[in-house]
């Protein structure tokens, strides 16, 4: 068996500054949303004008240059990925690479809302894994979250997919005074169709109407409420996001944990997002973009990208700047919805 550090030496491909396999890229496909989440973006959120969009066949090429430079796993996100028309030509395109062998997987996260339409033809395309966005079961809640969606398309969604064959994972963002007592019952009902659920902590990403600190929950505080009633076992196992998971010895769901203010986890990034304007997002939690859009457009030619994407790689930062005080005003001022999370 090599060494890790032999495996880290026979890497090919992207590595940052700090020595870091970037082997992981999300892709937003789309800055709109047909929810208005109230921990996302403000309710009168003013969209880009669609001309400021990379087009399906710019992003297939632009991604596709990052499989070239040993980019592994693609997740597809928004806004609301599936909103994007003709988004399945998108997928279908890209899961050329996954016939070849050149990435190991293409996933996608989603509100859910369309998820029912689009089940078949994701699982047909190669996609065997889907993040849901739901952060409780209660009607009511729910619209008050969303803003205006209905939890029966979600909930259809989910079993849509359940029923194509695909993974579902379910994510919630966990604020207090909102959603802070259902999220047992949210446990329940994923691990009882066999999914995993991880809970998130508020994130000082972009405007919203409101103060996010008064919907900020650290997530140490649930998993001791959770811990009252069921038995939280560490384990080691770790996706490619940055969850922490246990397993609940009574349900034998994982249940993870994503703690971007009371536990850092950048030590191990291996990932980029491509916004779907063709910025390269170097980190979740910093304002630092590079335009990949201008030389995509100066060349029908690949070489003037790659040497752009292998410049920005090595630029970037070792972590976020997210902290508590924050939350009231954050310092990182572009939307989750431009840079897909």
């Amino acid at each position: 068996m090599q060494s890790d550090s032999a495996t880290a030496s026979a890497w090919t491909g992207l590595i940052d500054g700090f020595g870091r396999k970037i082997d992981y890229l999300r892709v937003s496909l789309t800055d709109r949303c047909n929810f208005r989440c109230v921990y996302c973006m403000g309710e009168d959120v003013t969209f880009l004008p669609k001309n400021d969009v990379l087009s399906l066949d710019e992003m297939d090429r632009l991604v596709s240059v990052f499989v070239g430079l040993g980019v592994r796993r693609l997740r597809l996100t928004g806004g609301e990925p599936l909103a994007r028309k003709n988004v399945m030509g998108l997928v279908h395109g890209l899961s050329r690479h996954l016939q070849s062998g050149a990435v190991d997987e293409i996933t996608l996260t989603t509100n859910g809302s369309l998820l029912s339409r689009y089940a078949g033809d994701l699982m047909a395309a190669g996609v065997r894994r889907v993040n849901v966005s739901l952060d409780t079961l209660n009607p009511a809640t729910f619209r008050a979250i969303t803003r205006r969606g209905a939890i029966a398309d979600v909930l259809g969604g989910i079993h849509s997919a359940l029923a194509a064959g695909l993974k579902v994972k379910i994510n919630a963002v966990a604020m207090r005074g909102v959603n802070e007592h259902d999220l047992e019952a949210l446990m329940l009902f994923a691990h009882g169709l066999g999914m995993d659920l991880t809970l998130i902590e508020t994130m000082p990403i972009g405007a919203i109407d409101g103060d996010r600190s008064d919907l900020y929950l650290p997530l140490s505080e649930v998993r001791a409420r959770l811990g009252d009633h069921f038995t939280l076992d560490d384990i080691a196992d770790r996706m490619a996001g940055p969850s922490r998971y246990v397993r609940v010895r009574e349900t034998g769901g994982r249940l993870g944990f994503v703690t971007p203010i009371t536990h850092g986890f950048c030590a191990a990034c291996n990932r980029v997002r491509l916004t779907c304007t063709g910025q390269l997002a170097l980190c979740l939690g910093q304002d630092m973009f590079v335009d990949l859009k201008a030389p995509l457009r100066a060349s029908e030619g690949d070489d003037l990208l790659r040497r752009a994407i292998g410049d920005a790689i090595v630029c970037k930062p070792m972590g976020h700047n997210f902290v508590l005080e924050h939350l009231s005003h954050p310092t990182v001022v572009h939307s989750m919805s431009v840079t897909g999370g």
